[in-house]
């Protein structure tokens, strides 16, 4: 029996990714803020379910989730956990963004770099990093929330070449979907501008890519062709169109 892990697994993506390894015979450990929900999930799932309610922009909440898990062999991990901060950069908090910043990025990169050396070594491993459609473009009014998920994508897509160069098995994919229907502008405290996908699709989509091997993993075709037409759009151009979407969204 192999074993998941999945972080931000009590609402939108995350759970619906538990939902769908837990129906395909995964174990699962799960990981998120809300204790109550996690053990409602834990019961839901079955005795073999492991968890831990932990808050990853605390400082060393990474290091303990990985120490947590020494007793079990994971095979997958899912990063899934992350939000954003809506609002020009001089007017946003400056915690929040810094808290954003250690859960978007210093926990994806410790948990990606602690749990890819054991796979390394073993030659077996999944990494699933959910980063957004953000991580290819600039985002005004979500500049911290954009640069964070840049860094995402980048970060998976080298560590992704240097296993290919090394002939290993072990894995490493990136989610990029656009809009998703989860709790994610309520805590960035806007509406979508954009019609979202729902969170089953997405979880399902990036599953069974990740499966197959694919790399980058973008759940839609119209998500698709607007990164692609990204590319041939220069940089000032790009931006300001962003700001433009951006700006369609309603403070809540």
């Amino acid at each position: 029996m192999k074993t998941a892990l999945i972080t931000g697994a009590t609402s939108g993506i995350g759970m619906e990714m538990a939902v769908y390894l837990h129906h395909h015979g995964w174990e699962l450990v799960l990981s998120g803020r809300n204790e109550k929900m996690l053990r409602k999930m834990a019961k839901k799932f079955g005795a073999n379910t492991k968890y831990l309610a932990l808050d990853l922009s605390e400082r060393g909440s990474a290091e303990k989730l990985y120490q947590f898990c020494k007793g079990t062999r994971i095979d997958f991990l899912i990063n899934n956990a992350g939000f954003g901060v809506f609002g020009e950069f001089t007017e946003t908090d400056l915690d929040t963004e810094l808290q954003l910043i250690d859960v978007n990025i210093r926990a994806v990169h410790i948990l990606t770099k602690l749990f890819l050396k054991d796979f390394v070594k073993r030659n077996s491993g999944i990494i699933l990093n959910v980063a957004s459609s953000a991580g290819f473009l600039s985002g005004p009014l979500l500049s911290s929330y954009y640069a964070s998920k840049n860094y995402v994508v980048r970060l998976s897509t080298a560590i992704r070449e240097e296993l290919r160069r090394k002939g290993s098995d072990v894995q490493i994919s990136v989610l990029c979907p656009g809009p998703v229907d989860t709790n994610f502008n309520n805590r960035a405290g806007v509406t979508f501008s954009a019609k979202p996908v729902s969170a089953k699709y997405v979880a399902r989509y990036a599953l069974e890519g990740t499966f197959a091997g694919k790399g980058i993993l973008i759940p839609t075709l119209g998500m698709k062709l607007g990164i692609i037409a990204s590319k041939f759009v220069p940089e000032e151009i790009a931006v300001r169109f962003v700001y433009e979407l951006q700006k369609r969204k309603e403070s809540v």
